[in-house]
């Protein structure tokens, strides 16, 4: 049952299934093990942020493609959704018109830039993305009508999803709208995810496979590389707009810093490495990681900061202004520790004679 599920993909190692049982029950039990709303908030971004990894991995980790548009899906998934419940009485239709929109604009532009730019080499490519990219943030900063600019666009959404919402009492908490939206956010998730491991241990995952490994061989062998290139493309760019129609429904709110700024790139190029390319539980570990890192770093600092308060040096080097500069210090740790990724370091140990 769990090998079917898993598509014959079983995580290779004690440890590795242990750490991801924990994520998982972590993020199914969350609502209910935690209370308020930043760690709720923090467990529903991880949720959001696999798949968006996941879906970039299938990319770089599985085919070889180094893009920097993976934002800009995000963003018009994201923008899809605010733009179908802008309306005074949000509806799952008008939701569901703007997703599908949204989905149909994704796959135009990822055909497009895929047919004239997966024809060009690696750097090229990256390139090509970037500048996409880039004019699509800009361009949907200044159609403030419909985005709302820099300042990006709330929205409401249908009462159904309100926190006023109240169905009842579970586990000591009042499940209401909030967390009603947050078991949607949790399942798509899982659900998307569960897809995208499924594409890439299946035939067409291995070709795409043979391709980074070797594009030429794989051309020898008489499979059209370009079209699997486009496809991976189209399909890595979907699951990242549902990536971000997702991360809409929880804010309630899209923006360009939220969904198109660099620094999410950047985030997702982080959090493959520390996970492990092509392997897409890294998605699970790394998004973990760092999200929590990244919410709780601070806080944990400021303990710490105030545990040696008086002794001069080391209060300094904690203090919580300085958290990025350790986040930076454990990411380059983590490169040092676990150069193919935290579950790639984990399958070589189980791989291991006498292990």
């Amino acid at each position: 049952m769990l090998n079917t599920l898993l598509s014959g993909d079983l995580p290779r190692s004690r440890a590795l299934s242990v750490l991801l049982l924990v994520v998982v029950l972590g993020l199914a039990l969350a609502p209910f093990i935690t209370s308020g709303a930043r760690p709720l908030n923090t467990a529903a971004t991880i949720c959001i942020y696999i798949v968006l990894v996941a879906s970039y991995d299938l990319l770089i980790g599985y085919t070889g493609i180094v893009s920097f548009a993976h934002t800009m899906f995000f963003g018009i998934g994201a923008y899809g959704v605010g733009l179908g419940f802008d309306s005074p009485a949000p509806a799952w239709g008008g939701m569901a018109l703007g997703l599908a929109a949204a989905l149909a604009l994704t796959l135009v532009l990822a055909f497009i830039i895929g047919l004239f730019a997966l024809r060009v080499r690696a750097i090229f490519y990256a390139m090509i993305t970037l500048a996409v990219a880039s004019s699509f943030a800009v361009l949907a900063s200044q159609m403030s009508e419909w985005t709302g600019g820099e300042d990006g666009k709330t929205f409401d959404v249908p009462d159904l999803l309100s926190p006023a919402n109240e169905f009842g009492e579970f586990m000591g908490r009042i499940v209401d709208g909030k967390v009603l939206t947050y078991y949607i956010v949790f399942f798509c998730a899982v659900l998307i995810f569960l897809a995208l491991l499924r594409i890439v241990n299946s035939p067409f995952g291995r070709v795409l496979q043979a391709i980074r490994e070797n594009e030429f061989r794989a051309e020898a062998l008489g499979y059209r590389t370009v079209v699997y290139r486009i496809a991976a493309n189209c399909i890595g760019a979907v699951a990242a707009a549902l990536a971000g129609a997702l991360m809409a429904l929880w804010l309630r709110y899209v923006g360009p810093k939220t969904t198109l700024g660099f620094e999410v790139m950047t985030d997702i190029l982080l959090i493959v490495v520390i996970g492990g390319m092509g392997t897409m539980y890294g998605s699970v570990i790394g998004a973990a990681l760092f999200i929590l890192a990244n919410n709780y770093l601070k806080s944990l600092m400021a303990q710490a900061a105030g545990a040696v308060a008086g002794v001069p040096l080391l209060e300094a080097a904690l203090h919580p202004d300085r958290w990025l500069l350790w986040l930076g210090i454990l990411f380059i740790l983590a490169i040092y520790f676990f150069p193919s990724g935290v579950v790639g370091k984990f399958r070589q140990e189980a791989a291991r004679p006498g292990t």
